[in-house]
């Protein structure tokens, strides 16, 4: 039976699911960013300012969806040289609207811009400022929290974070990882999708995200999603969010993606190559000739629990899928 991995209906929208403005440590107003996005054809940004959660009703129209959100850090103590200082940087998405009260309240982590504005923030004033000691269990511990407050949470550049295996191996409760964050890797810090690998090959179920990590208008369009859903209202984009219905990118398309018969089929943008990558020995891809690559198949291994897609076209700029177990098709 025919399983579409991006649905068969709906709509794209390009999506940057990682901003800050003015009301935290960013160069531009949130409604700056607005203007500054809906020019390069994006028609979702989640705000993320650090530290403070503040929704953005006010920018919503009929071609431009807000998404509520925040990052925190969770950094560790290192008064010799804070530059060598490992951190963990995990973004906040609500999942609905109507969240408001953001958890895990702490204002003595507040810099930048945030300081003056946390009178903007809604928290339960009853419940006792949350500790961020750096260390797995802190991590993944706000991780899960997250989620059960009805966030859509995510890893954040884990180069830039000077994050290794050994650290990042022992999360859980994140819903996906940045696979590219453009604002670090324009400075050099590319964050590599072996991350994303490792965390897969642990038995970990996320998804893969581009973004910009906007601080400054050069940050902006260099990554992104593109996400499958039914209209551009919050509950569709927050469902498609939730089911893994978009592709990471910094450029190339993916049209089309479906299992059937142990065979991944798929339609893209003009592409160099598509390589088909698994959990294990078991890879494959289709390089242009004299025509370049539109569409194809991989068939799936038995032996594999996994599989993802990437695309890259001739300025090796690339698209991403979400891994699919196999398990569930």
């Amino acid at each position: 039976m025919k399983k579409y991995l991006l649905p068969k209906t709906g709509f794209f929208y390009k999506a940057n699911m990682h901003c800050h403005t003015t009301l935290s440590d960013g160069k531009l107003t949130p409604q700056e960013i607005k203007e500054h996005y809906k020019n390069k054809g994006y028609s979702v940004v989640a705000f993320t300012d650090h530290d403070i959660f503040i929704p953005h009703p006010e920018l919503k129209d009929d071609n431009f969806l807000p998404l509520n959100g925040f990052e925190v850090e969770i950094n560790q103590e290192n008064t010799e040289n804070i530059h060598a200082a490992k951190t963990c940087h995990i973004c906040f998405v609500a999942l609905n609207e109507n969240i408001t009260e953001q958890p895990m309240w702490n204002p003595e982590y507040l810099f930048g811009n945030a300081p003056k504005n946390a009178k903007l923030v809604k928290y339960n004033a009853n419940e006792p400022f949350f500790k961020r000691p750096y260390g797995s269990q802190t991590i993944s511990k706000m991780m899960h929290i997250g989620k059960q407050k009805g966030f859509f949470v995510t890893y954040n550049h884990p180069v830039w974070s000077l994050e290794n295996y050994g650290d990042y191996i022992n999360y859980t409760g994140m819903d996906a990882v940045e696979i590219l964050n453009y604002s670090c890797a324009r400075i050099g810090l590319t964050d590599s999708v072996t991350v994303y690998d490792d965390l897969l090959r642990a038995g970990n179920k996320i998804y893969a995200l581009a973004t910009d990590d906007c601080h400054t208008e050069p940050d902006i369009g260099g990554g992104f999603i593109v996400i499958k859903a039914e209209a551009l209202t919050y509950s569709a984009v927050a469902s498609a969010l939730k089911n893994g219905n978009f592709y990471a990118s910094s450029g190339p398309e993916i049209k089309e993606l479906y299992f059937e018969n142990n065979t991944l089929y798929y339609k893209c943008s003009e592409a160099l190559s598509v390589t088909f990558t698994t959990d294990v020995r078991w890879a494959d891809a289709h390089t242009a000739k004299t025509d370049l690559v539109t569409e194809g198949h991989f068939e799936v291994p038995d032996c594999c629990n996994y599989f993802r897609l990437t695309v890259t076209d001739s300025h090796g700029k690339q698209a991403h899928s979400n891994a699919y177990f196999t398990k569930d098709l």
